[in-house]
Protein backbone atom coordinates (compact mmCIF):
# COMPACT_ATOMS: atom_id res chain seq x y z
CA UNK A 1 0.00 0.00 0.00
CA UNK A 2 1.12 3.50 -0.85
CA UNK A 3 1.02 6.52 1.87
CA UNK A 4 0.02 10.10 0.26
CA UNK A 5 2.59 12.25 2.06
CA UNK A 6 2.40 14.89 3.94
CA UNK A 7 3.27 17.52 6.35
CA UNK A 8 0.96 18.41 9.31
CA UNK A 9 0.51 21.36 11.52
CA UNK A 10 -0.32 19.53 14.96
CA UNK A 11 -0.50 22.68 16.94
CA UNK A 12 -4.87 22.50 16.35
CA UNK A 13 -4.63 18.70 17.05
CA UNK A 14 -6.12 16.50 19.95
CA UNK A 15 -3.65 13.98 19.83
CA UNK A 16 -3.18 11.28 22.33
CA UNK A 17 -0.21 9.03 23.25
CA UNK A 18 -0.34 5.61 24.63
CA UNK A 19 2.65 4.18 26.09
CA UNK A 20 5.38 6.64 27.19
CA UNK A 21 8.66 3.88 26.74
CA UNK A 22 11.34 4.58 24.22
CA UNK A 23 8.94 5.01 21.46
CA UNK A 24 6.10 6.81 22.96
CA UNK A 25 8.83 8.83 24.23
CA UNK A 26 9.80 10.02 20.97
CA UNK A 27 6.52 10.67 19.60
CA UNK A 28 5.62 13.09 22.24
CA UNK A 29 9.46 14.69 22.26
CA UNK A 30 8.56 15.28 18.04
CA UNK A 31 4.87 16.57 18.93
CA UNK A 32 6.39 19.10 21.74
CA UNK A 33 8.72 20.43 19.51
CA UNK A 34 6.05 21.08 16.28
CA UNK A 35 4.07 22.98 18.74
CA UNK A 36 1.65 20.42 20.03
CA UNK A 37 -0.36 21.34 22.72
CA UNK A 38 -3.28 19.22 23.20
CA UNK A 39 -1.56 15.86 23.81
CA UNK A 40 -2.74 13.45 26.31
CA UNK A 41 0.07 10.64 27.49
CA UNK A 42 -1.27 7.56 28.94
CA UNK A 43 1.02 4.85 30.87
CA UNK A 44 -0.08 2.31 33.27
CA UNK A 45 3.55 3.05 34.96
CA UNK A 46 4.87 5.88 36.63
CA UNK A 47 6.33 8.50 34.59
CA UNK A 48 10.22 8.62 33.56
CA UNK A 49 12.18 11.32 34.37
CA UNK A 50 12.13 11.77 30.64
CA UNK A 51 8.52 11.98 30.20
CA UNK A 52 8.54 14.28 33.63
CA UNK A 53 10.49 16.68 31.78
CA UNK A 54 8.17 16.31 28.55
CA UNK A 55 5.14 17.11 30.40
CA UNK A 56 6.18 20.44 31.85
CA UNK A 57 5.81 21.90 27.99
CA UNK A 58 2.45 23.48 27.62
CA UNK A 59 -0.21 21.41 26.66
CA UNK A 60 1.40 18.14 27.12
CA UNK A 61 -0.68 16.08 29.93
CA UNK A 62 0.43 12.72 31.28
CA UNK A 63 -2.07 10.13 33.14
CA UNK A 64 -0.91 6.95 35.18
CA UNK A 65 -3.80 4.72 34.25
CA UNK A 66 -5.10 2.46 31.87
CA UNK A 67 -6.32 3.33 28.07
CA UNK A 68 -10.59 3.54 27.67
CA UNK A 69 -12.06 3.77 24.80
CA UNK A 70 -13.88 6.81 26.01
CA UNK A 71 -9.94 8.92 25.56
CA UNK A 72 -10.67 8.41 21.68
CA UNK A 73 -13.41 11.05 21.71
CA UNK A 74 -12.24 14.55 20.07
CA UNK A 75 -8.97 12.99 19.30
CA UNK A 76 -7.41 13.71 15.61
CA UNK A 77 -4.18 11.48 15.68
CA UNK A 78 -3.85 8.56 18.19
CA UNK A 79 -0.37 7.31 18.42
CA UNK A 80 -0.02 3.15 20.14
CA UNK A 81 3.32 2.88 21.67
CA UNK A 82 2.38 0.34 24.38
CA UNK A 83 4.06 -2.97 24.17
CA UNK A 84 1.61 -5.13 24.16
CA UNK A 85 -0.03 -6.17 20.88
CA UNK A 86 -3.22 -7.08 21.28
CA UNK A 87 -3.86 -3.79 23.23
CA UNK A 88 -1.93 -1.64 20.27
CA UNK A 89 -4.67 -3.68 18.30
CA UNK A 90 -7.56 -2.93 20.07
CA UNK A 91 -6.66 0.58 20.21
CA UNK A 92 -6.19 0.44 16.28
CA UNK A 93 -9.53 -0.74 15.42
CA UNK A 94 -11.09 1.31 17.76
CA UNK A 95 -9.78 4.30 16.41
CA UNK A 96 -10.20 3.44 13.06
CA UNK A 97 -14.01 2.70 13.73
CA UNK A 98 -14.27 6.69 14.54
CA UNK A 99 -12.49 7.93 11.91
CA UNK A 100 -9.54 8.48 13.98
CA UNK A 101 -5.81 8.62 12.17
CA UNK A 102 -3.98 5.88 14.46
CA UNK A 103 -0.10 5.28 14.11
CA UNK A 104 0.53 1.69 15.83
CA UNK A 105 3.91 1.27 16.88
CA UNK A 106 4.52 -2.73 16.01
CA UNK A 107 1.87 -2.56 13.12
CA UNK A 108 2.86 -0.19 10.34
CA UNK A 109 1.08 -2.37 7.92
CA UNK A 110 -2.01 -1.80 10.09
CA UNK A 111 -1.70 2.01 10.65
CA UNK A 112 -3.39 4.54 8.87
CA UNK A 113 -0.94 6.85 8.94
CA UNK A 114 2.62 6.22 9.31
CA UNK A 115 5.80 8.41 11.59
CA UNK A 116 8.46 9.23 8.55
CA UNK A 117 11.99 9.30 9.32
CA UNK A 118 13.72 13.36 9.42
CA UNK A 119 16.15 15.18 8.71
CA UNK A 120 16.44 18.49 10.23
CA UNK A 121 18.45 21.84 9.88
CA UNK A 122 16.51 25.24 10.08
CA UNK A 123 13.81 25.38 8.54
CA UNK A 124 14.45 22.39 5.97
CA UNK A 125 12.82 19.03 6.95
CA UNK A 126 13.78 16.21 4.78
CA UNK A 127 10.97 13.04 5.29
CA UNK A 128 11.36 10.06 4.19
CA UNK A 129 9.93 6.18 4.64
CA UNK A 130 10.18 3.12 3.54
CA UNK A 131 6.80 2.08 3.89
CA UNK A 132 7.82 -0.44 6.94
CA UNK A 133 10.13 -2.68 4.90
CA UNK A 134 12.81 -2.13 6.27
CA UNK A 135 13.48 0.47 9.38
CA UNK A 136 17.50 -0.66 9.30
CA UNK A 137 17.08 1.13 5.54
CA UNK A 138 15.88 4.14 6.95
CA UNK A 139 18.42 4.27 9.55
CA UNK A 140 20.75 4.14 6.71
CA UNK A 141 19.11 6.62 4.40
CA UNK A 142 19.12 8.87 7.29
CA UNK A 143 22.99 8.75 7.56
CA UNK A 144 23.05 9.29 4.18
CA UNK A 145 20.88 12.20 4.56
CA UNK A 146 22.32 13.89 6.79
CA UNK A 147 25.99 13.60 5.75
CA UNK A 148 24.66 15.16 2.50
CA UNK A 149 22.44 18.22 4.26
CA UNK A 150 24.56 19.64 6.32
CA UNK A 151 24.43 22.73 8.38
CA UNK A 152 24.61 25.06 5.46
CA UNK A 153 20.97 24.63 4.34
CA UNK A 154 19.59 25.43 7.26
CA UNK A 155 21.71 28.66 6.79
CA UNK A 156 20.92 29.23 3.26
CA UNK A 157 17.09 28.74 4.32
CA UNK A 158 16.72 30.95 7.32
CA UNK A 159 19.00 33.56 4.76
CA UNK A 160 16.08 32.87 2.00
CA UNK A 161 13.66 33.72 5.00
CA UNK A 162 14.83 37.04 5.37
CA UNK A 163 15.43 37.98 1.58
CA UNK A 164 12.05 36.96 0.40
CA UNK A 165 10.17 39.41 2.35
CA UNK A 166 12.07 42.09 1.46
CA UNK A 167 12.01 41.58 -2.66
CA UNK A 168 8.18 40.96 -2.33
CA UNK A 169 8.03 44.35 -0.18
CA UNK A 170 9.68 46.42 -3.29
CA UNK A 171 6.47 45.32 -5.29
CA UNK A 172 8.53 44.38 -8.17
CA UNK A 173 6.97 42.20 -11.29
CA UNK A 174 6.07 38.41 -10.10
CA UNK A 175 8.41 36.88 -13.08
CA UNK A 176 11.38 39.24 -12.36
CA UNK A 177 11.16 37.86 -8.23
CA UNK A 178 10.98 34.06 -9.76
CA UNK A 179 14.25 34.93 -11.94
CA UNK A 180 15.88 36.48 -8.61
CA UNK A 181 14.95 34.06 -6.35
CA UNK A 182 16.63 30.78 -9.15
CA UNK A 183 19.34 33.31 -9.23
CA UNK A 184 20.12 32.90 -5.25
CA UNK A 185 19.29 29.05 -5.69
CA UNK A 186 21.94 28.34 -8.65
CA UNK A 187 24.49 30.37 -6.78
CA UNK A 188 27.49 29.55 -4.99
CA UNK A 189 25.74 30.63 -1.68
CA UNK A 190 25.48 27.57 -0.20
CA UNK A 191 28.75 26.61 -0.84
CA UNK A 192 30.29 29.37 0.61
CA UNK A 193 27.65 29.41 3.71
CA UNK A 194 29.61 25.91 4.48
CA UNK A 195 32.97 27.25 3.87
CA UNK A 196 31.81 29.99 6.78
CA UNK A 197 33.28 33.15 3.85
CA UNK A 198 31.48 36.09 4.79
CA UNK A 199 33.83 38.23 2.52
CA UNK A 200 32.69 36.02 -0.56
CA UNK A 201 29.00 35.56 0.82
CA UNK A 202 28.35 39.28 0.69
CA UNK A 203 29.83 39.85 -2.71
CA UNK A 204 27.90 36.95 -4.08
CA UNK A 205 24.54 38.57 -2.48
CA UNK A 206 25.78 42.50 -3.99
CA UNK A 207 25.94 40.79 -7.84
CA UNK A 208 22.93 39.04 -7.29
CA UNK A 209 20.15 41.25 -5.15
CA UNK A 210 18.53 44.34 -6.60
CA UNK A 211 20.78 47.78 -5.62
CA UNK A 212 18.19 48.89 -3.38
CA UNK A 213 19.03 45.54 -1.12
CA UNK A 214 22.55 46.13 -1.08
CA UNK A 215 22.79 48.20 1.89
CA UNK A 216 21.15 45.25 3.74
CA UNK A 217 23.38 42.81 3.26
CA UNK A 218 25.02 42.72 6.95
CA UNK A 219 21.35 43.02 8.70
CA UNK A 220 20.71 40.40 6.23
CA UNK A 221 24.11 37.89 7.56
CA UNK A 222 23.23 38.88 11.31
CA UNK A 223 23.66 35.34 13.04
CA UNK A 224 23.99 33.56 9.69
CA UNK A 225 27.84 34.21 8.51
Amino acid sequence: MRHYPAFLAPSNLSCLVIGAGEVGLRKIGTLAACGAHKVLVLDSQAPSARMATLAEAPGIHFEQREFRPSDLEGRNLVFACTSNPKLNAKIGCLARERGILINLADAPEKSSFLVPSTVEQGPLTVAFSTGGASPAMARRIRAEMEEHFGPHYGLFLRLMERIRPMVLGMGRPTPENTALFRSLTASDLLALLASNDRQAVETELANILPGSLSGRIAELLDGIC
